[in-house]
């Protein structure tokens, strides 16, 4: 009889908990690989900023395309390490970490770079020098409202915006600082790199930097898209217009990713003034009305929620 019948099958292989764990570990690199691909962009675009120049505003062009590479890079590490179950507090703390080097500090020396910095010379030596100070300043408050905007979510819990949504839709609390540095990026390639020309187009540039710093520390709510769940069934024509609209961005970047950012940042604007317009149409009716008709109204408008319904869903992720 062969002597091989009866060695012991697979007595080479590992243990099987030996390798799941090595599976468990893989899958837990496998969202820091992106995070770490966000750091790098993040990088890559602040040692383009330092370079850029009038003479070569190129660099300043591939500054802003970086920081528009990492967006996506942010959202997908996220979703894997939820997918796969592989959340865990040191991804989320160096999540953290890359969103203020890449949407913090890279998009606030861009800023400040292409559209103070390389203000021409030859104008008024005194204004020229007023103008770059204040853009320093206003570009370090976006850095600022940028960290603080973290660190409000990481201490936070059932953070409410001022303008409620609807109810069990998900929203950011402020606005998502990777959206906060793609409206820099997208105006910097609209222009395709070229600098500020002259100190009243940089008092624009100034006044746009702090708006968007503003509303990342705001109370506003914006549009969450982590609703899309890309994993589902979906019809054909909804794949048709997904590959349409990468093709547009793609072909027609500079105008595509502008009006884009511009949307989205008007879009919590407009959702707070909406609101707002609401209570005050809503109070004035209230004051035509009798007690009686005025606390039924106000029954309808804002029915209770069931016991099982949560009053708000949770902010997701910035």
């Amino acid at each position: 009889m062969n002597r091989g019948a009866f060695r012991l099958p697979h007595r080479n292989r590992p243990p099987e908990r030996n390798r799941r764990g090595r599976l468990r570990r893989g899958m837990y690199l496998l969202p820091s690989l992106f995070t770490a691909g966000n750091i790098a962009a993040g990088y890559f675009a602040i040692m383009q900023s330092l370079q850029g120049s009038v003479q070569e505003p190129r660099h300043f062009d591939f500054a802003a395309l970086a920081i528009g590479f990492a967006i996506p890079f942010d959202a997908i590490d996220g979703r894997i390490a939820r997918m796969t179950k592989t959340t865990s507090e040191f991804g989320k703390e160096l999540d953290s970490l890359a969103d203020v080097i890449t949407f913090g500090v890279a998009p606030s020396l861009l800023a400040f770079t292409w559209g103070f910095q390389m203000l021409p010379t030859a104008m008024d030596p005194v204004r020229r020098q007023h103008v770059v100070q204040w853009g320093a300043f206003v570009c370090f408050l976006f850095l600022l409202c940028g960290a603080g905007r973290l660190a409000r979510f990481n201490i936070g819990a059932n953070l409410l915006p001022t303008n409620p949504g609807r109810p069990g839709r998900k929203y950011f609390v402020g606005m998502p600082i990777p959206a906060a540095a793609g409206v820099i990026a997208a105006v910097v390639h609209f222009f395709s790199g070229t600098p500020v020309p002259n100190w009243r187009v940089a008092i624009i540039w100034m006044m746009l930097i702090f708006l968007v710093g503003l509303l990342m520390v705001s109370t506003w709510r914006f549009w969450s898209g982590k609703e899309i769940n890309l994993t589902d069934r979906h019809p054909f024509q909804q794949v048709v217009v997904i590959g349409l609209a990468i093709y547009a961005t793609v072909a027609f970047s500079q105008i595509v990713l502008f009006l884009l950012a511009f949307f989205y940042m008007f879009s919590g604007i407009f959702a707070r003034a909406a609101y707002s317009w609401q209570r005050r149409h809503k109070a004035a009716n209230r004051q035509l009305m009798s007690p009686e008709a005025a606390a039924l109204s106000e029954a309808i408008s804002n029915p209770p929620l069931p016991p099982s319904h949560p009053p708000s869903q949770p902010p997701v992720h910035p």
